[in-house]
């Protein structure tokens, strides 16, 4: 894997944020990487694009190289953050890809910076009605009665949140290895060299109960979502919306993506990719730098 400079750029909120650049062309992309990750998992797609496209990726708050000062409550949160450095940059009619959870943060953005953003690409992205924890029972299973609401609830979940969290106080990356293997990387996994950046850059992450609080918070629809009744912000993304999503994907269903698409109609169109879980980047490259490419605005 090419590896990139890290740059950071103190914000006016009082957070830094770390980012990777690189390439050239009048096409810019900014790539929003996802939960448990930072842009170091976007230097291969980096490395593909850079010989077409201005390329950057963040690190965002409290992951990677980026600060964590101020405690998150929501998605829109870390969209804010990017917007005082696309500002600060002065990028202006760029495309934006979101993976997993960066998926509701680039929506959050087009949202706010409908004159600067020109396309909006997902990539087995968190829903546009939020990503629901439950609680559990005995055996470990969900109870898809009792959702989860509270920072509190999310810090006692014995499955999805107490192993991550041992893993990363203790720096166990064979147990990171084991959960990615389990569910991101089920398909095909990165090679070790890869692997093992990738493993350090999760050990880097600071936020994992507020971000899973805000993926449990998150809708943009005004339709209720069991938690809240929503923002509505879907309606104030005015770029065309391109929703690629794996169909084999365990983390966030398929069903999520066919959600975005009724949401949005027209303006977005729904790209399947076959056989393909969480992580085209790694399941098929070359079929998501392709897709990426026929699609870039």
């Amino acid at each position: 894997m090419k590896q990139y400079e890290v740059k950071t750029l103190l914000l006016s909120n009082g957070e830094t944020i770390a980012y990777r650049e690189c390439g050239k062309g009048d096409k810019t992309i900014v790539l929003v990487h996802g939960n448990m990750s930072s842009s170091v998992h976007f230097q291969t797609t980096m490395e593909a694009l850079e010989n077409d496209y201005k390329v950057y990726a963040v690190d965002m708050r409290g992951f990677g190289d980026s600060s964590y000062n101020s405690e998150l409550n929501s998605l829109h949160d870390f969209s804010v953050d990017i917007q005082l450095w696309v500002k600060a940059l002065d990028l202006t009619n760029f495309t934006i890809l979101g993976w997993s959870t960066g998926g509701g943060v680039v929506l959050e953005l087009a949202a706010d910076m409908p004159s600067r953003v020109n396309k909006v690409l997902l990539l087995d992205s968190v829903g546009i009605k939020g990503y629901p924890m439950f609680k559990k029972d005995e055996k470990g299973q969900p109870i898809l009665t009792q959702l989860i609401t509270t920072k509190e609830e999310i810090a006692a979940d014995p499955v999805q949140v107490l192993p991550i969290v041992s893993a990363y106080a203790t720096r166990n990356k064979d147990l990171l290895k084991m959960i990615w293997n389990a569910v991101i990387y089920n398909l095909k996994q990165p090679s070790e060299e890869d692997y093992d950046l990738y493993l350090d850059a999760m050990l880097k992450q600071r936020n994992l109960i507020d971000v899973d609080y805000s993926l449990v918070h998150f809708n943009m629809t005004l339709d209720h979502n069991g938690i809240n009744s929503g923002s509505g912000r879907m309606n104030l993304v005015k770029a065309p919306v391109v929703i690629m999503h794996g169909k084999a994907d365990y983390v966030v269903p398929f069903t999520y993506a066919e959600e975005m698409k009724t949401y949005f109609k027209d303006q977005a169109i729904l790209v399947p990719f076959e056989n393909v879980g969480h992580s085209c980047i790694t399941d098929n490259f070359e079929l998501f730098i392709n897709t990426v490419k026929e699609h870039v605005a």
